[in-house]
């Protein structure tokens, strides 16, 4: 293997241990729930769901799912704040 290929494979793994140097702007998941599918988007600071419980509650289980996944790397406009403490 190229020696340049092997710098950035490991390269990669040290940025993938060190969140704080992605700073996620945008995203849209396709989430597969329990009962269905939905679509799950950060888009400006704020999450949105296809789910019926992210209508009424403005979060649910797969934004706080994703919130989970992404610690270190959203902004705090999308954290859940009953998750800010929760571990």
């Amino acid at each position: 293997m190229n020696s340049g290929l092997i710098g950035k494979i490991d390269k990669a793994k040290r940025y993938a241990q060190e969140r704080g140097r992605m700073h996620v702007k945008g995203l849209k998941v396709d989430f597969q729930g329990e009962n269905d599918s939905h679509e799950v988007a950060l888009e400006g600071g704020q999450w949105r769901c296809t789910c019926d419980f992210f209508d009424g509650w403005g979060a649910c289980a797969h934004t706080m799912a994703l919130e989970r996944v992404l610690d270190g790397m959203i902004p705090s406009s999308a954290i859940t704040p009953m998750l800010a403490h929760a571990s």
